[in-house]
């Protein structure tokens, strides 16, 4: 059974003016709302700090950003706890718009300069990643989809994108209520091409977000599509392969992805 969520400890709620606040799992976490700020685990403050900055500073249009909190003595990390202030909204299966959304995000992130904190990552994403893209290779469980990040991986060909800070976990992490915009809280970055980033919506959301099949074509007209397509379905392979909580029934969703896939190139 996996632990429940421990709350932040009132010396860091209080550092981020919320001392009176009573915390408040944000569905199953890890984000505790204590009053106006929502605090959540930083276990990298080199990466929450860069998170800060980047969401201090970026401008979308028709976007609600997630806007750091800075402590008493002007810290964005207080005892590996952030803090932003807290947006309204949850996630919903509207799909098309969380495309629109990394469409739009990745505009204003173009200019951003590469995070120093990247080529330090090791974790089971940042390796799927690489995997993903030819910069790394590992053993991949094969009933885990393994056997079926091989198949495509075959398919591969080169992709002339030019690379930046993209968003790499927005399915799921787009907010909504109502008639608002929609909000983004946190930022997982990336340095890929923009459409990398609106591919791995379309996966999650053909794999397990119920979306359907045209929301494949709907998004067609970004540049060189099938293939960018190709390597966000290979990165959500190498992540369910790798990662220690994937088990057989989670695969199905991508195994129907994987096909849609390969209709296309």
């Amino acid at each position: 059974m996996t632990p429940s969520p421990e709350p932040p400890p009132s010396h860091v709620r209080a550092a981020f003016g919320a001392r009176d606040a009573e915390p408040e799992l944000i569905d199953a976490g890890p984000v505790w709302r204590c009053g106006d700020a929502a605090i959540r685990p930083a276990g990298k403050p080199a990466e929450a700090t860069w998170v800060a900055r980047t969401l201090d500073a970026l401008v979308v249009e028709n976007l609600r950003i997630g806007r750091p909190l800075r402590s008493t003595d002007g810290r964005y990390v207080v005892g590996g706890w952030a803090a932003t202030k807290y947006l309204s909204g949850r996630a919903e299966p509207r799909h098309d718009e969380v495309v629109e959304v990394a469409v739009r995000l990745h505009r204003a992130t173009k200019d951003l300069p590469r995070p120093r904190f990247l080529d330090a990552r090791t974790d089971v994403f940042a390796t799927a990643d690489r995997c993903a893209w030819e910069e790394e290779h590992v053993e991949l469980d094969e009933a885990l989809g393994g056997r079926l990040f091989e198949l495509l991986a075959a398919y591969r060909k080169p992709v002339s994108l030019k690379p930046q800070v993209v968003h790499g976990d927005l399915f799921g992490n787009v907010l909504f209520a109502g008639d608002a915009a929609p909000a983004v809280i946190d930022f997982t970055a990336y340095w890929r091409p923009a459409e990398y980033g609106a591919a791995i919506v379309v996966v999650d959301a053909l794999s397990w977000g119920g979306a359907d099949l045209g929301l494949v074509e709907r998004w067609g007209h970004l540049a060189e599509w099938p293939q960018v397509l190709l390597r966000a379905t290979l990165f959500r392979l190498a992540v369910h392969a790798l990662h220690p909580l994937s088990g057989t029934q989670s695969l199905l969703g991508l195994e129907r992805t994987a096909t849609r896939v390969l209709d296309l190139l």
